[in-house]
């Protein structure tokens, strides 16, 4: 025993040297890594925004409370527990997680054991034909076996490094599903307050066109108004009825759509009414080059590139032979009192060497298409960060345009305010028709509505301008490093 078992520890030296050589010179096939090459500019194009530096104010991840909104801010809370859509990445991130370690447990050996018992009997034939049958043998056994892949050629390394990128993107889809989710909630919400501020534009409307049907009839049995005035004051008093069914439909619609966005049955979603905009805080300042930062839906592009790229190294791989270490040891008797005995102890340790001699082809057109892979991701980040350049580009000029377009609109509204006042004394006075007074009030109503669907803009645009700021705030800016093997 004492031999035998100095033997084993002589011997286990140079085969724990050799493992780690093969583990240490495995090398990948994979092409060297570069990050696609995208045009940008050192400042955005809308001149008003061409002061932007980098040290400009951090956006908190909580941007929407600059919005200075208690419910909207409620509502966010709720938005990151309950969406589903949130709650689909999220388990597409724990199946990445899973795959990485699948990964990795593939570059350790792989250790089984077994224990059993069979019975058996034979039959024999002498040289005279007769036939004899053998008495039963029983062969109870119990062994290891244990296997090895050496990946000289990082074909396991390389699976790693993909799995490794696929997670690292997995985790930025999840930041950008959430932007999304928070985004469209504060989008729905704008445009719920907008619908009420001008349903109760509408409302108040309604009431005074009440009156002024009213007054027209009173003044046609008087015999100072015509009949045509009166059906004036009727087609405009019920195509205001009308409009402010179809806003308070928007609304109900709107709500719905938070309920869905929150996780909840509309049926059993409400909330009050308020007819007040959020407030418009100020814009955030970007530069392209932080926004390729601070996107999780570039940085997730990237890393799908990253891990096509690695996939190349995994398919060039299978072009060099398979280096297999196996070993088995264990016990082989008759009977289970002399299993452990040292006679009936066996072992097998040996490599295997295996590779596809003849595929037709098939293994070049695997890298090929892993080669095609890596175009396609690379344009697709491409893409994406052009979409992102034009969004951003999209919400500067609009929150410039829309400001300078509120404040024209607000003087517009006041001129209405005040050419309907004249006309309606105008008309109590006798000396304009009520056609007249039908327009003046229409222009009025028109204004108000349009000043609030251009503030109801200014927030969607600034929302969206504050995402994109917001958006890696907690994410590393440098690319993730190549994962761990």
């Amino acid at each position: 025993m004492t031999f035998l078992s100095q033997r084993s520890r002589s011997s286990r030296r140079p085969a724990i040297s050799v493992l780690m050589a093969l583990t240490l010179g495995a090398c990948s096939q994979a092409p060297v890594y570069h990050r696609p090459e995208v045009a940008t500019s050192n400042t955005f194009r809308e001149s008003a925004w061409q002061d932007a530096r980098a040290g400009s104010p951090d956006v908190p991840d909580d941007w929407w409370r600059q919005f200075d909104d208690p419910v909207l801010t409620s509502l966010q809370a709720r938005v990151l527990v309950n969406n589903q859509n949130l709650q689909t990445v999220l388990a597409q991130l724990r199946t990445a997680e899973a795959s990485l370690a699948s990964s990795r447990a593939a570059r350790y050996p792989t250790v089984t054991g077994s224990l059993g018992e069979t019975r058996s009997r034979s039959g024999t034939t002498s040289s005279t034909g007769t036939s004899t049958s053998a008495s039963p043998v029983n062969i109870v056994s119990a062994s290891a076996n244990a296997s090895w892949d050496a990946d000289l050629w990082g074909r396991l390394a390389g699976a790693v490094d993909v799995a490794g990128a696929q997670l690292q993107a997995s985790r930025d889809d999840l930041l950008a599903a959430r932007l999304s989710v928070q985004i469209s909630l504060a989008q729905s919400y704008f445009s719920l307050r907008s619908a009420e501020a001008q349903a109760e534009s509408v409302a108040r409307a309604v009431a005074a066109y009440e009156k002024s049907l009213q007054l027209t009839q009173n003044r046609y049995g008087a015999g100072v108004a015509s009949a045509a005035d009166v059906a004036q004051a009727q087609t405009q008093l019920k195509s205001a009825q009308a409009q402010l069914i179809e806003l308070r439909l928007q609304r109900s619609q709107l709500e719905h759509a938070i309920a869905v966005l929150l996780g909840e049955v509309p049926a059993n979603f409400s909330l009050p009414v308020t007819a007040r905009l959020p407030s418009l805080p100020e814009a955030p300042r970007l530069l392209p080059a932080s926004l390729l930062q601070r996107r999780p839906d570039i940085a997730a592009a990237e890393r799908r590139v990253a891990a096509a790229n690695a996939q190349v190294g995994v398919t060039k791989a299978a072009f060099f032979p398979a280096l297999t270490l196996s070993a088995s040891a264990g016990y082989r008797a008759n009977q289970w009192a002399d299993l452990t005995s040292l006679p009936h102890r066996f072992w097998s340790l040996g490599p295997s060497l295996a590779l596809a001699l003849f595929d037709a082809g098939g293994r070049e057109a695997v890298t090929n298409q892993a080669l095609a892979a890596v175009d396609q991701a690379a344009a697709n980040y491409r893409q994406v960060v052009l979409t992102a350049f034009q969004e951003v580009e999209d919400n500067l000029v609009a929150v410039a345009a829309l400001r300078d377009e509120a404040a024209v609109q607000a003087e517009a509204l006041q001129a209405a305010q005040r050419a309907l006042a004249i006309t309606e004394n105008q008309y109590k006075a006798g000396t304009v028709s009520y056609l007249n007074v039908i327009t003046a009030q229409s222009t009025a109503l028109s204004a108000e509505n349009t000043l609030t669907a251009l503030r109801n803009r200014q927030l969607l645009a600034v929302g969206q301008l504050l995402k994109n700021a917001a958006g890696r705030w907690d994410v590393a800016v440098a690319a993730p490093a190549t994962a761990q093997r």
